[in-house]
């Protein structure tokens, strides 16, 4: 079609892990300490990296499989956990290897953004104030824009520019997550695709555009205008702390009167099973807030948040007598 687009080689770095880690390793762009091992060999330990560490999965998206380890046990009972959640994937190196990495203490951003010949335009910069510790990683609060100092996201940025460059991506968007703390901005993932799902409207905030517009621009190589973000945004992704049948969701009403709240968006219904992390992979909806200010924003959130009240029946398996 005579569109720009990237390379297989660098679209292939964006989507596993550990390739990704010893491209960015090789060139100087700061990743966690890490190696790759096979789930064959966890009963004979951790072998060079210290303790805490997160055993993930070479390939999934959306936390799915993350396990934080603090010692040699939790280590083995982590590869036993992902095993089977690994076992269907469909690229043959990550049903049978993890990626096993330093963990690092710190706070999460994400950029969002659009490269044009290699040159990257930051579109979004968003805070997740959710500690994100472990054992399990599920993101929940994304606000924007950033309350990070300027020159720390400028920092942010060009190192996000550096992996694109490392992988050799050149075209079209990118999503990246990265751990800041004292000893520098490190990369935990740069995709060459956008946002996923619903968060994706928290770009029109920031920009004043629709996400699919941008891209779309972009790949037609039409030049991207961004004014900044006429109010801060943000979204909570509701998490699922447990497991069974859900049965209803209360306190939506509540939820949405709460000032600052656009929207509360259900997106698993009455009956739907309920799988938390590490083995699952989807959210039970989104609440979108927007205010004058970032921290505005999160308060809006946490308070819809609090208001609602996930009834869940526990799932009973009848098995054959």
């Amino acid at each position: 079609l005579g569109l720009a687009g990237n390379p297989i080689g660098a679209a292939r770095y964006s989507r596993r892990k550990d390739l990704a880690r010893a491209c960015l390793a090789a060139v100087g762009v700061a990743v966690p300490e890490h190696h790759t091992m096979r789930l064959a060999d966890a009963a004979g330990g951790l072998p060079s990296l210290p303790f805490p560490v997160v055993v993930k999965p070479l390939s999934l998206s959306a936390s799915r499989g993350v396990i934080r380890a603090d010692d040699a046990p939790a280590f083995r009972r982590a590869c036993e956990r992902i095993a089977p959640i690994v076992a269907g994937a469909d690229d043959p190196d990550t049903r049978v290897q993890v990626l096993v990495e330093r963990y690092l203490p710190g706070e999460e951003i994400a950029l969002e953004g659009l490269l044009d010949d290699g040159r990257l335009q930051v579109l979004a910069a968003f805070d997740k104030p959710e500690p994100l510790q472990g054992p399990y990683f599920e993101e929940s609060y994304y606000v924007t824009p950033s309350r990070r100092p300027a020159g720390e996201l400028a920092r942010a940025a060009a190192t996000v520019q550096a992996a694109c460059a490392a992988y050799g991506l050149r075209h079209g968007p990118v999503h990246a997550e990265l751990r800041l703390n004292e000893e520098g901005i490190f990369v935990l993932e740069v995709a060459a695709r956008t946002i996923g799902g619903q968060c994706a409207m928290l770009v029109e905030f920031a920009t004043g555009h629709a996400l699919e517009e941008l891209v779309l621009a972009n790949a037609c190589g039409r030049p991207v205008t961004v004014d900044g973000p006429r109010r801060a945004a943000g979204v909570l992704m509701i998490p699922i702390r447990r497991g069974g049948v859900l049965r209803r969701v209360e306190g939506v009403l509540a939820a949405e009167r709460v000032p600052g709240i656009e929207r509360v968006e259900l997106w698993l219904r009455e009956g739907h099973e309920l799988v938390p992390l590490p083995e699952g992979s989807s959210y039970l909806g989104f609440v979108f807030a927007s205010a004058a200010t970032p921290a505005e924003v999160e308060r809006a959130l946490r308070e819809a948040h609090s208001r609602l009240e996930i009834v869940v029946a526990p799932k009973w398996d009848i098995g054959a007598a």
